[in-house]
């Protein structure tokens, strides 16, 4: 056999030992011109978009970006979001989606303390924050119905003397309840949730924004943490999620590391659940991370060395023509990145690989 033929015959045998590859030879030109064309794209996420990040994201190849912009007020809301999107495509970046402060960051909002009249108040914000979206062409916003922060355990040193964030429930079960927040069991938190999204999800299917909602960060046990019992925390509550106001505009931001960290056996479990949300056009937004380990015993790890297998779940998403971001997220940390430039720009390089592996492979 000719070295040749013999490379391109031990490429196709290598490639047939991948999770799903049809051992294509690189040299067949007629599967190309067949197959559907990959919509899904490299993304990141920033809390404010300056032209130094904007063109430190897009030298790294990246296109697409979520944030929140500067001095946004509540009565120019829409006018501050389309000069933030000028400013982002002057780089030559999308902006896909604004992820307000409320509903993402601590402290606690009042519509998931349930308090009134602050609850209302903050309904009303969020509101107009979908008619701003409408108004100044951004056609998505991301949040998170969460009452407790910063939900790990410890850091675990890594490779290179990376830190990787570290969740053991067993040795922080019995922290005490936060007293801002209180006990809070399932059928409070689905109330919560509930009274949001009924009057949300139909301001969104008014304006025809997406809305997408992360999941609890880690789950926990239904005996709850700090008497928090999570209930976005498993894949049931998932999907008992977005069946609450059925909507073509109501899904998620699924996390794949925190997905996988609902589960006992993330390498084998969770392709299956991005194809059971993705094929149901539930998924608007991935985070693309990997862990090592398994529901409540992880830590977060760069998205070469975790247990998930990463070219097969972007397998997934391309079967299930998903059209939207894949982003870095929860990068582990080292002193000498204390931005975490090296390690984001590590994440899109990784992303951006996998996604040209993915079109070789189908």
């Amino acid at each position: 056999m000719k070295r040749r033929n013999f490379l391109t015959a031990g490429a196709a045998a290598a490639c047939a030992a991948l999770p799903g590859c049809n051992a294509r030879s690189p040299y067949d030109s007629t599967a190309s011109s067949q197959k559907k064309p990959m919509r899904m794209h490299a993304g990141t996420q920033h809390w404010r978009p300056t032209p130094e990040i904007l063109e430190y994201i897009k030298r790294h190849g990246v296109d697409h970006i979520a944030c929140w912009p500067h001095d946004v007020n509540d009565d120019t809301m829409a006018d501050d979001f389309s000069r933030a999107r000028e400013l982002v495509e002057k780089h030559g970046v999308h902006l896909d989606v604004v992820q307000p402060p409320l509903l993402g960051s601590p402290p606690p909002a009042a519509i998931m303390l349930g308090k009134e009249p602050d609850r209302d108040r903050e309904i009303e914000y969020m509101q107009n924050l979908i008619q701003a979206c409408a108004k100044s062409g951004i056609p998505a916003f991301k949040y998170n119905m969460r009452v407790l922060f910063g939900v790990r355990s410890g850091l675990t040193p890594g490779r290179g003397g990376s830190m990787y964030s570290t969740w053991k429930f067993d040795e922080v079960k019995d922290d005490p309840p936060e007293p801002e927040v209180g006990e809070v069991d399932a059928d409070t938190f689905w109330e919560r949730i509930t009274y949001y999204l009924d009057r949300v999800i139909p301001v969104c299917n008014e304006y025809k924004i997406r809305a997408m909602c992360h999941p609890h960060d880690p789950g926990v046990p239904p005996s709850g943490y700090k008497g928090v019992d999570r209930v976005l925390g498993t894949v049931e509550g998932l999907k008992k999620l977005v069946s609450i106001q059925e909507s073509p505009y109501h899904g998620l931001n699924l996390c794949l590391g925190t997905t996988g960290e609902m589960l006992q056996d993330p390498a084998r479990e969770l392709p299956g659940v991005v194809r059971y949300f993705g094929e149901r056009k539930k998924i608007f937004n991935i985070h693309f991370r990997n862990i090592r380990g398994k529901r409540d015993d992880f830590m977060e790890v760069w998205q070469d060395e975790g247990d998930m297998n990463m070219i097969e779940l972007a397998k997934v998403l391309y079967e299930v023509d998903y059209p939207y971001m894949l982003m870095p997220d929860h990068m582990p940390r080292h002193s000498d990145d204390p931005d975490q430039l090296q390690g984001f720009a590590w994440g899109y390089g990784y992303i951006k690989g996998v996604l040209q592996a993915v079109e070789y492979l189908v």
